[in-house]
């Protein structure tokens, strides 16, 4: 077999095309998340495969699939591009002690809810730093945090079905909750739940399920509810009308602390749904994504503190952390 001279030979655009290809299992999705048109990512694995004399990814019904050769070729080619990153944020940083990189991957809930007073407060303290965000599903997330193109991952903590060697640390509860405008006739106690339209989100299989647990537990009928993957809808409406919402509270933390919308109490405790950071497997976190994590903890004590939530110090929070804060949301 002759020599492969990949030093020589193998480019950084194909290093990118491979993680994507592994990434997203397809061809259209993986050119369009590189922003270049499937036949051109076509001719670059082929070129690819050209080079490394070995078949890559296995084409299927409903993608593409990596072959071990694949995995090896995607395996290297993570390591070499997280080498890249982590060179561009320490260039960054010598030129500027508060600048850098972080790159964060958010679930729906944290990325309406906790994570913009979150990166208000880290752009306030660290002015330079760079913030690339990446939002979508835990299935999503987790294999771009593993193959190191996210520093961290922030949202809802779900068991894995299987290890997945990630770190997972707890810091606050996000329960399911009624919610209503200020002023709402429910905040007095006016009439039974069943009274009120109701609205539901469905960011998520996973909410939507919590949601129609809770329901069921209420004895609440949801078939005229309005459902929409909308958080805005929604969010206009409760404003606007008398509907009330039932949804993951933290969603609405913005307006919650403004106190526009309140927290109508359930008859019932919600299930708890823990929530906080998802890190790599070593646990460690670069300079930028221990300054989120710091920020992020203070601004979830600020929230434990008021009158919509109540610290919790029992399973929530790290032993140990950087500013002692050990805080979480409880349903009242």
């Amino acid at each position: 077999m002759t020599s492969r001279y990949l030093v020589q030979r193998l480019r950084l655009h194909q290093l990118r095309a491979l993680d994507a290809l592994e990434t997203q299992r397809s061809l259209v999705r993986a050119a369009a998340s590189l922003a270049v048109s499937q036949p051109a990512l076509t001719r670059t694995l082929h070129d690819t495969e050209q080079v490394l004399q070995a078949r890559l990814f296995d084409r299927h019904a409903r993608g593409v699939r990596p072959t071990a050769a694949g995995l090896a070729a995607v395996g290297a080619a993570r390591r070499v591009l997280q080498e890249l990153r982590i060179l561009d944020d320490a260039l960054d940083r010598l030129n500027d002690p508060g600048a850098g990189t972080l790159s964060l991957g958010a679930l729906p809930v944290a990325a309406a809810g906790v994570l913009p007073g979150v990166l208000a407060r880290l752009r306030q303290e660290r002015p330079g730093l760079r913030i690339r965000l990446r939002e979508g599903r835990t299935e999503e997330l987790l294999p771009l945090l593993a193959a190191g193109e996210l520093d961290l991952v922030v949202g809802r903590l779900y068991v894995p079905e299987a290890p997945d060697g990630m770190k997972r640390e707890p810091l606050w509860n996000e329960p399911i909750s009624l919610l209503a405008r200020a002023g709402h006739p429910l905040l007095d106690g006016a009439g039974p739940l069943a009274g009120w339209e109701l609205a539901l989100p469905t960011l998520t299989q996973r909410i939507a399920r919590d949601i129609d647990a809770l329901l069921a537990q209420l004895g609440l009928d949801a078939a005229g509810a309005l459902r929409t993957s909308s958080y805005g809808l929604i969010r206009e409406l409760l404003h606007a009308t008398d509907v009330v919402a039932l949804m993951p509270r933290l969603m609405m933390v913005g307006d919650l602390l403004r106190g526009t919308l309140r927290v109508v109490p359930l008859p019932i405790p919600a299930p708890d749904r823990p929530a906080g950071l998802i890190l790599p497997g070593s646990g460690a976190l670069s300079p930028t994504g221990q300054a989120f994590a710091i920020c992020l903890r203070a601004y979830v004590a600020e929230i434990a503190g008021r009158d919509f939530g109540r610290a919790i110090t029992s399973g929530y929070g790290p032993a140990g952390s950087n500013d002692g804060t050990q805080a979480g949301i409880l349903i009242s």
